[in-house]
């Protein structure tokens, strides 16, 4: 799958109400990071979602995490830094449970990547104030 034609978007500006997290990768060899910190973008999203009659009801540009830059590791070879912005909508209101489940239960396992940590994470406001 070639995921840096749909999820590697480094023009997109982030919103106020999206969450941000950055993932360190090391892709594996002959991928290239943009495609590596797509691939991430794509598997916690919308990527892995079955094709339906109903996608024509659904537009999945509404739904799918983007990632919206990539930098190398200073110090590190072959390891950088990807941002992924996913929108609200993407996530149930109030559960931490699916938030984590979409964003890093799922990335782990994939072949593009040789290794994946999630650096940080910022959780909009928005969206922590659903939290009981």
């Amino acid at each position: 799958k070639h995921y840096n034609l749909t999820y590697y978007t480094p023009e997109y500006h982030t919103k106020d109400t999206d969450i941000l997290a950055a993932f360190r990768v090391t892709p594996q060899p002959g991928v290239p990071p943009e495609e590596a910190g797509a691939a991430v973008a794509a598997e916690s999203s919308t990527g892995t979602w079955t094709t339906v009659w109903t996608d024509g009801l659904t537009s999945l540009d509404r739904y799918k995490g983007r990632c919206y830059d990539i930098e190398p590791v200073a110090g590190e070879e072959n390891q950088y830094i990807a941002y992924v912005a996913y929108p609200l909508d993407l996530f149930e209101e109030g559960s931490v449970t699916n938030m984590f489940t979409s964003i890093v239960g799922n990335v782990f396992g994939f072949k593009a990547l040789r290794a994946l940590r999630l650096e940080d994470l910022r959780i909009p406001t928005s969206y922590t104030k659903t939290f009981q």
